[in-house]
């Protein structure tokens, strides 16, 4: 865990840039955020790409996340949307130590979320965190790969171009690329993110961020669920709540607190 918060005190001068054709998903949280209602709890919030987005629909949003640089970048946004800082709150702090005293109607793990924490106990351990915040009716929804699919690929260590993008304060064009291993055994995608960018008179600087995730598979994770006091709800296979299964892109888990009579 603490190697991937490092990759994201490396990277968050990148992030935004390198995202901003990730607006998929933001359909869905709407839905999920209409259907329970706020307050709404971000884990991994970064730089805001959701939370600030349910925040303009008018939902009261906290987020969560470890790296300060992120946070950092999160909050001047923030400076810029000033009629949105009565309901968006940022919050620096690990999941599994955090202490929040809200109660949430909707706890999101937006994209890849997660994965990163790379070990099961501390799957567990976060889910247990997330059951402690939750309202009686509300409502947990993580957003992952379709496991099946990604372990179905051969890895042949190859320098893959991801995108390019210009980095907007300093206007260099960033040719980010990446290299991958796949543990299957351990369920474990070791990635290193490289950042290469052309700066004036040609030279190239490279930054290299190295990553950590775990795979989670669709029976072992109603198994985490049911060991932490949550029932699955729902499984989706894309942001479009199509339902799951071979062939799907995601793996998007919709659960409630165990005991709850579903609506």
């Amino acid at each position: 865990m603490k190697m991937n918060v490092q990759f994201y005190e490396t990277i968050a001068r990148f992030y935004d840039a390198e995202n901003a054709d990730m607006t998929d998903d933001l359909g869905l949280y709407d839905e999920l955020a209409d259907e329970t209602g706020g307050p709404i709890l971000d884990i991994g919030c970064g730089t805001g790409r959701v939370m600030l987005h349910l925040a303009q629909a008018g939902h009261r949003v906290a987020g969560l996340d470890h790296a300060e640089a992120m946070l950092a970048r999160g909050s001047r946004k923030l400076d810029m949307l000033g009629d949105l800082r009565a309901r968006v709150r940022f919050v620096h702090g690990d999941v599994l130590d955090a202490r929040l005293a809200d109660v949430f109607k909707l706890i999101v793990v937006p994209y890849n979320g997660f994965m990163h924490f790379s070990e099961q106990a501390e799957q567990l351990a976060a889910l247990r965190r997330f059951r402690e915040w939750i309202a009686p009716d509300g409502r947990l929804a993580l957003d992952l790969p379709n496991a099946g699919e990604a372990f179905a690929t051969q890895d042949d260590g190859a320098l893959v171009l991801e995108r390019m993008f210009t980095e907007p304060e300093t206007g260099h064009l960033v040719m980010q690329q990446s290299v991958s291993a796949l543990d299957r055994t351990a369920q474990h995608l070791h990635v290193t993110w490289v950042y290469d960018e052309i700066g004036d008179g040609g030279a190239v600087h490279r930054t290299l961020a190295p990553l950590k995730l775990r795979y989670v598979f669709p029976g072992e994770m109603d198994l985490l669920l049911a060991a932490t006091g949550w029932a699955r709800l729902d499984v989706y296979g894309d942001y479009g709540r199509e339902p799951f299964g071979e062939g799907s892109p995601r793996m998007i888990v919709i659960a409630r607190p165990a005991g709850e009579s579903p609506s």
